[in-house]
């Protein structure tokens, strides 16, 4: 008999590896978490928190720590450009669903808001959780090789404390150490795409910047100025950590030179120039380099051995879907691990880890590399780029005159473009998985009636996220999201559905599946007291969704079998590679 140190060794601890020690923790599998650092991210660098990621949270039960510690969702969205902070305002744009229209669908998609939490906070939440239910996290411990068999992982690591060097052995290892991840070369992961394509800087620093801001609440600034480079955009970026004392800037360099050496004085220059306000009291925390990369993995997995989060999309924080994406690749992946390690599917299930997630890689890398391009119309409305007509300046927009009032006109329209960057709502959750951990009801995908990318339509469609909606619960209001989850398949049906539940008990028993049922109606488990279940199901009363445990719709019936047990019993062996 094979012996193993852990269920699931995790290389890496940020939001990729902290999310998969928490949810297997959770799900109670045996799990190894290495850092080769001595402690969590020690720069705010991801900070865009998502309604997805929060909901996963929520699945977890620390929603509350979470947008507790982060930066609430009003205070996010009047992102602006400016000539400064203290000087010229030139546009604003209301971002994160914070414009009174676009609130509405995201209130109604999701029991959950955005929140800003900077990387700093979010990661110790992570592991700190993951820790306390029952992962084992190794800080200064580095990977150094793996070796992969039919029954596991041998990986072999180094104590950055001691210099030995010892294996640990696992059934899986899960590869989350970043955009240079050494998991994914050491399995020869196919990559398409370049890395290094620009360069940029971080500056963190503590400064009272409120008079500036506190107006204009706002995670970002943009400071548009000749000149101003921030990773070849030509801007510079003020950006919020803590309201509003705590702050990024990021700013680019030419990345066919070397890195620069970024000293104090030359950060306070920088720092001062984008504020507009050489007076200020600036206390620099750190500063760093970085490039901008546009690459992503044609597959994330081989045998035993899976890769997630920047070892797999790497790309610019534009749209900010790097953490969420990376978090969402662990939930996607652990509740396949537990039903494989726990003998309650078969090993084929972890192929659809690539299957799903890939094109969700590929569709993130290039939206966000397409929103970083997307300034190029705003520099060429205030006249910063060689195509830009004679005579154009910031200034010119003001004139009095026809060529004025196209400037203008060019503008808005430039500047509302930008919210495929910062109001992506339907990247942000619509994804539709094919795989064969689900099962299609022979229905067409359903059609998008609005832009597919700034809006999420909701469908129980096989393969779609299960839409949200409120629900009452023996008085209590519950989402949709809240019933499913928590690491189990549920099935939801209504009135007439009954013999649905019957058959949940059946083939939970046959299959030694966590397996649970709920009856949706008047008398039922829950009720429909605002009837937005009946118009988000799309199936009749007694028909039924099974739900997988990250919430996607694995299978639909319109109808009641003859034998919904025996009907159920072959979805689930089918969905469950079994």
């Amino acid at each position: 008999m094979t012996a193993y140190d852990t269920e699931v060794l995790i290389v890496g601890s940020g939001p990729a590896g902290g999310a998969a020690a928490l949810f297997l923790s959770t799900y109670g599998i045996d799990t190894i978490v290495l850092n080769r650092y001595r402690w969590t991210a020690n720069t705010p660098r991801s900070h865009i928190t998502n309604q997805r990621t929060i909901e996963l949270m929520r699945d977890m039960g620390i929603e509350a720590e979470v947008t507790g510690k982060g930066t609430a969702h009003e205070l996010m969205g009047e992102t602006a450009f400016c000539t400064s902070l203290a000087g010229e305002e030139i546009g604003r744009i209301r971002t994160w669903g914070t414009h009174p229209r676009r609130l509405a669908d995201y209130t109604e998609a999701s029991p959950t808001l955005p929140c800003d939490l900077p990387q700093t906070l979010f990661e110790p939440i992570l592991i700190n959780t993951a820790a306390s239910r029952g992962a084992q996290v190794r800080f200064g411990t580095e990977y150094l090789s793996l070796e992969q068999d039919e029954d596991g992982v041998t990986a072999q690591v180094r104590d950055r404390l001691t210099g030995s060097t010892y294996s640990i052995r696992a059934r899986y290892l899960i590869g989350a150490d970043g955009g240079r991840s050494k998991v994914a070369q050491d399995i020869a992961l196919p990559m398409t795409g370049s890395m290094d394509i620009e360069g940029s800087m971080n500056i963190v620093f503590e400064a009272d910047l409120s008079k500036y801001v506190a107006h204009r609440p706002s995670v970002l600034y943009w400071v548009l100025q000749p000149g101003a480079q921030i990773g070849g955009i030509g801007a510079g970026l003020v950006r919020m950590v803590r309201p509003w004392n705590e702050w990024l800037i990021v700013w680019g360099y030419d990345i066919s030179k070397p890195a620069p050496e970024v000293d104090e004085a030359m950060a306070t220059e920088i720092v001062h120039n984008l504020v507009g306000d050489d007076t200020i009291d600036v206390k620099l925390t750190s500063t760093s380099v970085w490039s901008v990369n546009h690459m992503y993995a044609e597959q994330a997995s081989r045998g035993r051995v899976f890769c997630m989060g920047d070892a797999i999309h790497r790309h610019p924080p534009s749209n900010g879907l790097g953490s969420n994406t990376s978090i969402q690749d662990a939930y996607n992946l652990a509740w396949k691990l537990a039903h494989v390690i726990r003998g309650q599917a078969g090993a084929a299930l972890l192929a659809t880890y690539d299957d799903e997630r890939v094109p969700i890689a590929q569709q993130i890398v290039e939206r966000s590399n397409k929103s970083r391009t997307q300034f190029g119309q705003i520099f060429r409305a205030l006249g910063m780029t060689p195509d830009a007509p004679p005579g154009r300046t910031i200034a010119s927009r003001k004139d009095d005159t026809p060529e004025g009032a196209a400037q203008r006109e060019e503008l808005r329209k430039a500047i509302e473009l930008k919210d495929y960057e910062f109001n992506a709502h339907g990247v942000e959750l619509g994804q539709r998985y094919r795989s064969d951990a689900v099962l299609p009801d022979g229905t067409p995908e359903p059609s998008y009636d609005r832009d597919p990318e700034l809006f999420y339509h909701p469908t129980t469609w096989p393969g779609a996220r299960i839409p949200h909606c409120w629900l009452n619960s023996d008085g209590a209001t519950v989402s949709t999201l809240d019933v499913v989850g928590k690491g189990r398949f549920v099935l939801l049906t209504g009135i007439g559905g009954e013999s649905w539940s019957k058959a949940v008990r059946v083939v939970s028993e046959e299959l030694g599946l966590p397996l649970d049922a709920y009856v949706i109606g008047p008398g039922g488990d829950l009720d429909d007291l605002y009837g937005d279940w009946s118009r988000v199901s799309e199936i009749p009363d007694s028909g039924c969704l099974l739900v997988r445990p990250d919430a996607h719709v694995a299978w639909r019936s319109p109808t009641v079998p003859d034998d919904p047990a025996a009907t159920l019993h072959q979805v689930l062996t089918t969905v469950l590679s079994r």
